[in-house]
């Protein structure tokens, strides 16, 4: 593990320019840096339809991480047959067999070639243009794999969670120690490890909330999300209480959510996905998953939910008919919850949440299925909520943060949200409950898992693959 400190810090003086970026605008992918031999097609087909899930330069093909296939022939296979367990679609309907071959053997051949993980670059010397803000991006660690929890101790350490089943404590003049006493945990496709959030009387109780993906104890192969809360005994968490595993468990390793906020009330928020079922769960109150659920502290269900007298329910459910949160945050001028939520190929979205709403997956969307196909052309009903923002393409947000900080110059209550697609992060102007302009900074950066407000009033950024963690210095405007 290499840790390097604030005085250590090579800086480029990249300064990058930036420019707005409004969120139905349709521009904006990147075409990989790697010179082939195959024509344009077959680079716009990539773009257009894998891209979004494996990223625009290849990254998730990048230092060998092959999940279901590795030759040629097996890639053909994958594309055209799909993996439902892991939420890859079949392209059997979209491309023809040549499309397949010339494709499958793009993604073989640029992987091959491009070492994505080796040319990523540090930006040092970043620029918000409407504010006239400037900042230095400090690499605070480097060289972890995939950073997703970020939480600040009283004392200033930071535990941050490896999606893959480390829990671990950064403190700058030790590096990083790691902390025993997790659960059984399901690693794999997108889940594990994920989400922290410290009671908001941390100092007074100790408690520490903890989401990951467990496994079903009567079938391994199936697993859903779980919450649960701990207490920090040195490196040993002490005190583990699971307060609530959603239900009912299935075989997919996607879509499962994981974000944890408290609000004013010290209620506690957090999401499930969908879990790949799209047409099963979102629309039912009988299940956990697609849901946004509310309980208090210790798990028990508030006597105001929604459903609470609603027979068959699951009553811990605050809103439904979501398909991905991975962003919950507190807006702190009106002590509302925002969330945003991945789409399919296009549709994410911002939502502010209202006790029992149905925000209308996959009912009502900005997107399309993965192959290109339309799964619904209705975007507005009545009796579903309207996004107040959503992006066409995806952006594959991820993380969420408003500005509390007075040390940025123009951000107070503005929003921070990262791209995992696109790899920067983007920066919402917020007024009046609405989104009213958009800028991409860090552009490049790497695919960006989380941002949080520090207790120094700096803005943390953690990125994956390569995982590292920056802290985003302001330059005098003086």
């Amino acid at each position: 593990m290499k840790i390097l400190k604030p005085g250590m810090i090579i800086l480029s003086c990249l300064l990058v320019s930036l420019g707005f970026y409004f969120a139905r605008d349709t521009g904006g992918v990147l075409k990989p840096t790697v010179k082939t031999d195959y024509d344009e097609q077959v680079v716009q087909n990539y773009k257009n339809y894998c891209a979004g899930c494996h990223g625009h330069r290849l990254e998730k093909f990048a230092d060998d991480n092959w999940m279901f296939a590795r030759s040629e022939a097996e890639i053909v296979a994958v594309i055209r047959d799909g993996e439902e367990v892991s939420g890859m679609p079949s392209f059997s309907q979209t491309f023809t067999e040549k499309e397949i071959d010339a494709l499958a053997g793009y993604i073989q051949h640029a992987a091959k070639t491009m070492a994505v993980g080796k040319e990523k670059k540090d930006f040092s010397l970043d620029h918000a243009v409407e504010t006239g803000t400037a900042f230095w991006a400090e690499t605070i660690l480097s060289d972890m794999d995939s950073p997703w929890g970020l939480e600040f101790l009283p004392d200033g350490d930071l535990l941050i969670t490896e999606r893959y089943g480390s829990l671990l404590r950064f403190n700058p003049d030790i590096g990083l120690v790691e902390i025993h006493g997790l659960p059984s945990i399901r690693a794999g496709g997108q889940g594990g490890l994920m989400d922290l959030q410290l009671h908001p009387d941390y100092k007074s109780n100790g408690w520490i909330y903890i989401s990951y993906s467990y496994y079903d104890e009567e079938d391994a192969s199936k697993g859903n999300t779980a919450i649960m809360r701990a207490k920090l005994d040195g490196n040993q968490l002490t005190e583990q209480e699971i307060i609530c595993k959603a239900t009912p468990t299935v075989e997919t390793q996607h879509h499962y959510g994981s974000r944890i906020e408290f609000d004013r009330d010290g209620y506690l928020y957090f999401s499930v996905g969908d879990r790949g079922r799209r047409d099963n769960f979102p629309q039912s109150i009988e299940n956990s998953n697609g849901k946004i659920h509310r309980l208090y502290d210790d798990g028990r269900i508030p006597e105001d939910n929604p459903f609470i007298n609603t027979p068959g329910a699951d009553k811990s459910i605050f809103t439904y008919g979501h398909r991905n949160i991975q962003g919950l945050a507190m807006n702190p001028q009106t002590g509302e919850i925002w969330a945003h939520e991945h789409g399919p190929k296009g549709g994410d979205e911002i939502n502010i949440l209202h006790s029992g709403k149905n925000y209308g997956w996959p009912v009502i969307s900005y997107g399309i299925n993965y192959d290109g196909t339309i799964f619904t052309k209705i975007t507005e009903i009545a009796g579903m909520e309207q996004p107040i923002e959503y992006y066409i393409p995806s952006i594959a947000p991820c993380g969420m943060a408003f500005i509390t900080s007075t040390r940025y110059k123009g951000w107070e209550n503005c929003l921070l949200i990262g791209s995992l697609s696109f790899e920067y992060l983007e920066f919402c102007k917020i007024e009046n409950n609405a989104v009213v302009g958009h800028e991409k900074l860090l552009q490049g950066i790497g695919r960006v898992r989380n941002v949080r407000v520090g207790p120094d009033g700096y803005i943390y950024v953690a990125v994956e693959k390569p995982g590292k963690l920056l802290r985003l210095i302001p330059v005098d405007n003086e």
